[in-house]
């Protein structure tokens, strides 16, 4: 990639270096979006050239990989010298669960009706929180616990009321913003569209070399899913006008299709597992974030 087509990606980087390192966090992210659609195995080797390029070392690399395989994301197998690492079963499953959620279509009406938790026990209520919230519920009052209907509620036990109840648009809102972080939210997506979206004007300029293109698609998605996957995705009415996270969305998967073929090339060059080359992408990878037919 030429210099000046390379400066936003060069920005990116000097992004996410001046963040506390979360190497272990990077590394999850490659296999969400790179590994499992191309069989769910890679070779360490693979992994420490890809984050040669970010100018962190193989040692940092082994850390986190030991990390994550000590914490049940990870196995390893070795074959002579070599490790190989795929997907625990607990790793596949909460990866089905946030793929859905960071490639898929989120736009949904609301009907003018929320579901209600509600919850007594105080401790029952501190070891349910972060269930609810990753569920997409928002505290309204401790113990209450309020999504827009339709939101798929989680087992929350015994002593628990599940409730239905509606409002007009104009209470709904204010309490969209009582439940919900939505300042820090759009701020988030505010701070992702001024990192990302010099690289667009960049893409337009000159064509990317295949190894950045793998750089900037694994730090764009990293990037974006540190936000989504905190984000509830309310309904449109629920949210302040110009909400940012639409235009996130749509900047994040223009730049995701624009550097899929030459980041795929890459892979295909470097990528390794035990049976040699990665097996090609199955036809859900061109899928994301387009919106169903």
């Amino acid at each position: 990639m030429m210099a000046r087509a390379r400066a936003p990606l060069t920005e990116i980087l000097r992004h996410l270096r001046a963040e506390p390192s979360r190497t272990w966090s990077v590394i999850i992210t490659v296999f969400g979006d790179a590994i499992v659609p191309r069989g769910g195995s890679v070779w360490l080797g693979t992994l420490v050239r890809f984050f040669a390029a970010l100018d962190i070392g193989d040692g940092v690399v082994r850390t986190a990989m030991s990390r994550l395989a000590a914490d049940g994301w990870l196995e390893r197998r070795r074959v002579g010298r070599n490790s190989f690492y795929h997907l625990t079963e607990k790793g596949r499953a909460t990866f089905r669960q946030a793929t859905l959620h960071i490639y898929g279509a989120h736009a949904r009406r609301w009907n003018g009706r929320f579901e209600l938790i509600l919850l007594g026990d105080a401790r029952v209520r501190e070891s349910l929180r972060p269930l609810l919230a990753t569920a997409g519920f928002g505290a309204a009052a401790p113990g209450l616990w309020v999504a827009p209907a339709g939101t798929p509620v989680p087992r929350v036990g015994a002593g628990a009321l599940h409730l239905d109840a509606g409002c007009d648009l104009a209470t709904a809102r204010r309490l969209a913003e009582r439940c919900w972080p939505l300042e820090r939210m759009a701020a988030a997506y505010d701070r992702f569209l001024s990192l990302f979206a010099p690289l667009e004007a960049a893409l337009d300029a000159l064509p990317i070399a295949e190894g950045d293109a793998f750089t900037a698609r694994i730090l764009l998605i990293h990037e974006y899913r540190r936000i989504i996957l905190r984000d509830p995705t309310l309904p449109l009415e629920l949210l302040p006008a110009a909400w940012p996270g639409a235009k996130a969305r749509a900047l994040c998967g223009e730049l995701y299709h624009r550097l899929l073929p030459a980041s795929e090339r890459w892979l295909d060059d470097h990528g390794l597992n035990e049976a040699g080359g990665l097996p090609p992408a199955g036809p859900e990878l061109a899928l994301r974030f387009r919106a169903p037919a």
